[in-house]
């Protein structure tokens, strides 16, 4: 069973509680995922299962979408809610406008910072555990990219109007709409735009909707899977239990697929971030034993991923551009991830 799941992630556990709880369900021990959300955070959350991990390197790397409300006026030391007070300031006064235009200051390529109560590891341990134990936490900045970082709606007509004329904030929160590059934190955009402002604020909710082609509208929850999947098994092979001492085998493809629907992407299916190659059967033998082939219609430069699938769109490979040869597309690829 190799393919990629979408999971609708609830609020209250952690991603890899989700992990677990699908190793299980699916009976499919080789299980990972593409990016955490935070216990509770919920929203999209894609899992790997058996060769498909293999692509998780390259699926983590996608652009994500999401969707939150932001309290001003209260900061805290893990920069949402479920942490700790560490100040507190008006944010009567702030309006719809203000807030609109200040986070356009954060879109772009921008510094970054992960929050102090993360899961980011600095020389090896976590920067939640450095934080818990009273210690001091590094602040290492990065770049990352923000696409889009905007309020999501409008209050309703007939609302209360701020000291610069603009929409005042219902209880002094905002929903918002933030699209960005993998790396990116929303909850240190939440305590950044508080701390821009003059009166501090925290991320109080965030759903995950879209991560690269991957839509929430297409993903099941954990509860949905283990229902779908109940009473499934007795139909496969001769409805006898394993031996004794032995696992069961994991559930079939084909019957996540029929279970599932969009919600289960077959391995071969599964799109990557990069151009891809059809090879021919000769091309197809080499790739298998690691070696390299001779491409035409080559997309990407010397470095880039590619995609390499044979004529019966089976994924064979993803390999990297070694050398381009002219100006015509013509280029060498050499296979690094190959699948038997």
């Amino acid at each position: 069973m190799d393919g990629l799941l979408l999971i609708d992630k609830e609020p209250g556990v952690t991603s890899h509680d989700v992990v677990q709880t699908v190793r299980r369900a699916t009976r499919q021990k080789k299980t990972g995922h593409c990016g955490t959300l935070d216990p509770n955070a919920t929203g999209l959350l894609l899992l790997t299962l058996g060769k498909a991990t293999r692509l998780t390197r390259f699926l983590i790397r996608a652009p994500k979408v999401y969707e939150g409300t932001i309290r001003f006026g209260v900061t805290t030391d893990t920069y949402d809610s479920t942490g700790e007070t560490v100040a507190e300031a008006p944010a009567d006064g702030l309006t719809r406008d203000a807030v609109a235009e200040a986070m356009k200051r954060f879109e772009g390529t921008i510094e970054h910072h992960a929050p102090p109560y993360s899961a980011k590891k600095v020389q090896g341990k976590k920067l939640y555990e450095l934080a818990r134990e009273g210690k001091e936490v590094p602040r290492e900045t990065k770049e990352v990219t923000v696409y889009e970082f905007r309020p999501l709606d409008r209050p309703d007509e007939g609302g209360e109007t701020g000291a610069d004329g603009g929409d005042a904030l219902p209880a002094d929160r905002i929903r918002f709409r933030l699209a960005c590059a993998s790396g990116t934190y929303a909850r240190t955009l939440a305590h950044d735009l508080g701390q821009a402002l003059g009166c501090g604020a925290h991320l109080e909710a965030l759903r995950r909707t879209q991560i690269g082609p991957f839509d929430l509208g297409d993903a099941v929850t954990v509860g949905a899977l283990e229902e779908r999947l109940a009473g499934r098994e007795a139909g496969e092979g001769d409805g006898q239990p394993p031996p004794q001492g032995r696992r069961p085998p994991p559930i079939p493809s084909a019957v996540l697929e029929e279970a599932l629907g969009s919600a289960w992407v077959p391995f071969d299916k599964i799109p990557l971030p990069f151009g891809e190659i059809t090879a021919d059967h000769q091309q197809e033998e080499r790739l298998r034993h690691g070696q390299t082939v001779l491409v035409r219609d080559l997309e990407g430069d010397e470095g880039d991923w590619i995609k390499l699938k044979n004529r019966r769109e089976e994924l064979i490979a993803v390999g990297t551009v070694v050398e381009r040869i002219g100006e015509r597309g013509v280029g060498i690829v050499q296979p690094k991830v190959v699948f038997k």
